[in-house]
């Protein structure tokens, strides 16, 4: 099914899959394509309102009966890391990092398929073969970097322990995928980007960085709540996550609008004047 805005991108909507998140349920998502010179200032415009992006695709949960899944930000103008995140701080204090242009590398590969093996070997992404993967990395319209993370491994060496592709938005950083070495658990590599991309989002002057969904009652995505302050989009707008634990999504077939409704509350930027 096809949904337009006059003189601006098509609007599809993806056939219902089992969720990821949340047994029992289903998703559907909203999408774009994304390409062109006018994709930085769509990748913008349409990240303030909840969209991720994929290579070349922008989208959001569309799901029927179900609003659990809401994009999350945490806000770095007032971010303090909690006793916990400062332990992961000090674990990794030795772990240095490397920004540079989105090309895959065998090296990046491996740890990938490594962290895969371990972490999410039933996921989508469990049979990713080395094209596809560099695809995932390359395949970008906008301004995306890869930000590596290293230490000195046993034999003196560089070791690439954790990577992360980034998009580089007008109002902050979008971590699009991580992904590190799942033998080094204790280490929190997952939060310890998290809490590098905050670092260098306050750097920058950018005021957000984005974490993609949060979806209360997944266990997967819990992690999230713990960087406070941490805006989602939900109702069309952004609102700070007070408490995530007494947190209720509406999930009354009544309360999630018509695709059709959606597309038109969407808020296009200026494509090139128009």
């Amino acid at each position: 099914m096809r949904h337009t805005l006059p003189e601006a991108p098509q609007f599809y909507v993806t056939a219902p899959q089992t969720c990821p998140y949340l047994d029992g349920k289903v998703e559907r998502k909203l999408f774009t394509a994304l390409y062109g010179d006018e994709a930085r200032a769509l990748n913008d415009g349409l990240s303030q309102q909840g969209f991720r992006r994929s290579q070349n695709v922008l989208y959001r949960p569309s799901c029927a009966g179900c609003n659990a899944c809401m994009s999350a930000r945490v806000r770095v103008n007032g971010f303090k890391p909690s006793r916990s995140q400062k332990r992961i701080l000090k674990r990794n204090a030795h772990v240095w990092r490397e920004i540079k242009t989105p090309w895959a590398s065998e090296e990046h590969y491996e740890l990938f398929r490594k962290y895969l093996g371990k972490r999410h070997a039933d996921g989508g992404m469990a049979g990713m073969d080395i094209f596809e993967f560099a695809a995932m990395i390359e395949e970008t319209p906008v301004l995306t970097r890869i930000v590596e993370y290293y230490e000195k491994g046993a034999d003196g060496s560089d070791r690439l322990i954790a990577a992360c592709l980034t998009d580089v938005l007008g109002d902050g950083l979008s971590l699009v995928y991580s992904f590190f070495d799942p033998e080094l658990d204790t280490r929190s590599l997952g939060s310890f980007m998290i809490l590098d991309h905050i670092e260098m989002a306050r750097e920058a002057d950018l005021p957000y960085v984005y974490l993609g969904f949060w979806v209360p009652g997944s266990r997967k995505m819990a992690y999230k709540a713990k960087f406070r302050p941490l805006e989602i989009f939900r109702g069309g707008h952004w609102q700070e996550l007070e408490n995530p634990h007494s947190f209720e999504s509406p999930d009354h077939p009544l309360d999630s609008d018509p695709v059709s409704e959606q597309v038109a509350a969407i808020h296009l930027p200026d494509l090139q004047g128009k």
